[in-house]
Formats: structure tokens, sequence, C-alpha cells
């Protein structure tokens, strides 16, 4: 991947790009704000839900399925872009970030205090993991970012849209756990954004250090993906076989992972 510093020096000082009959200048500046849009794309997520106003028990279990399989599809295609950097870093972040989510939910497990707005104790509990584990996973999409950028304008601004459009899904992912629990719609939707803040700030880092950061990328991929498959199998799996039948939940979660992959190999 290229990362001369003449190469870096000649982007810092802008880059004229045309996209169709657009015309913008690539820069520090604009690497931020197309990481930033893929941030806000994330909030998009809670859509679905401006069309739905009430959720009954069984309804609840299958959005926790509709979030396992977006989840689990994300974190092999994590993975999966991991292993084209190095089998033996993607193992490694896959073991640490296993590791870490087991560890932090130990430390939430006996807090019976916990409030996230509306949501108390369990459901506090749930959206806290969920929202660590999709925010640290952000971090290593505002690496793609600049690294992608640091290859150049056309990668960077091709990477920037399938992330956005990646965030998407992941966003809803994010709502499905929240708004059924009586998070307000706004509130889900601003969290979900939160949780992609850590894009803009380290891309541009990266952008500038592309060598640096590029050998950490694979650790990343496999840190969000030990994580995500985590909360898969220990918060959203049973909580949904509680409420509903294991084979209502096993056909959901099969249809979101095809939708997932759908929408993943649509992007790409």
């Amino acid at each position: 991947m290229p990362g001369a510093d003449g190469y870096h020096l000649r982007l810092l000082f802008s880059t004229p790009f045309r996209l169709g009959i657009l015309m913008f200048e690539v820069s520090p500046a604009s690497v931020f704000l197309f990481a930033l849009l893929t941030a806000v794309a994330t909030g998009l997520g809670v859509a679905p839900f401006c069309f739905i106003k009430q959720m009954s028990r069984k309804w609840l279990a299958i959005s926790n399925a509709v979030a396992a399989g977006l989840m689990l599809t994300a974190s092999f295609g994590l993975v999966y872009e991991g292993l084209k950097y190095s089998t033996g870093k993607v193992t490694i972040g896959i073991v640490v970030g296993l590791l870490f989510i087991v560890w932090s939910q130990e430390k939430l497990k006996n807090k019976q205090d916990l409030r996230m707005g509306n949501l108390k104790a369990l459901d506090a509990r749930k959206a806290i993991l969920l929202l660590g584990v999709m925010t640290l996973h952000s971090f290593t999409e505002g690496v793609g970012v600049g690294v992608s950028f640091g290859g150049g304008e056309k990668l960077g601004l091709f990477i920037t849209t399938a992330i956005a459009l990646h965030n998407i899904p992941e966003g809803l992912a994010i709502a499905l756990v929240l708004i059924p629990r009586g998070c307000k719609l706004w509130t889900a939707a601003l969290w979900c954004i939160f949780s992609s803040i850590p894009q803009p700030f380290m891309a541009l880092p990266a952008y500038f250090f592309v060598g640096l950061f590029a050998p950490f990328l694979p650790i990343g991929l496999g840190f969000a993906a030990g994580a995500m498959i985590w909360m898969v199998f220990c918060e959203m799996l049973p909580e949904s076989i509680e409420e509903s039948s294991p084979n209502t939940v096993a056909v959901t979660v099969t249809i979101s992972v095809a939708i997932m992959i759908l929408i993943q190999e649509t992007i790409r």
C-alpha cells in the first residue's frame, strides 16, 4: 500500500478529483468530512422504526434475532477482509476481542444500578456492551478510510462509500436492541451515530501515517469480529430463544445473514 512521504505531501496540498460532473479537492478536511459522513450514515439504521410504533415480546425476540444475523455476517466479513492482510494478526485480534468483551461483561454483570436513558439493569447492560463493541469497531473503520485515501483518491472514495453503506445495517442492529426496549427514536439515532464517531478522528492520522496504521488493521478487524461473535451467542440469541421458538429464531437469523451477504456483495 503506498506510503511514501512525498506521496502524502502531494495529497496534503490537495489533489483535484472529479466524480461525474462534481469537482472537489482531496485534502485533510475532505478526508475528515467523508469519514464523518460514514458516521452519520449509521444513524439511518433507525429508519424502519419510523413506521413501527410498538413491539410485543415476540417481536422483540425477532428483532434480537435480526440483529444477531446482521452482526454475525458483519463479523465474518471483517475476518475475511483481515485475512487479506495477515492470518496471524486476525487470529490474535479475535482472541483479544473475545477476552475484552468477556472481561467487560464480568465488570458490568454485578452492577444492578446501571442506567442508559430509559434503559435499566439488564437492558442497559446489553445496550452498553453492544455500543461498546460497535464503537471499538468504528476505530478500525476510521483507519480503513484514512489508509484508503492514502492509497489514492478513487480508492478512498470507493472505500468510504462502502463503509457508509455498511454502517446502515450496523445502525439497524443497534436500533433493534435499543428501540424495542424503550429508547426513543431520535435518541437511538444519536447513539448509532455516536458509535461511529471514532471514524473521522481515526481517519486523519491514518491518512497522514499510512505505513504506521496499516499493520494494525487486521488486528482491529479481528478484535471487532471476536467481540461481535461473543455478543451474538451470549447475549442476542439466548434472549431471542426465551421469547420465541428456536425454529423462528433460526429462520430469522438465516434470512438476516442472507440479506446482509447480499448487501455486502452489492457494495463491494
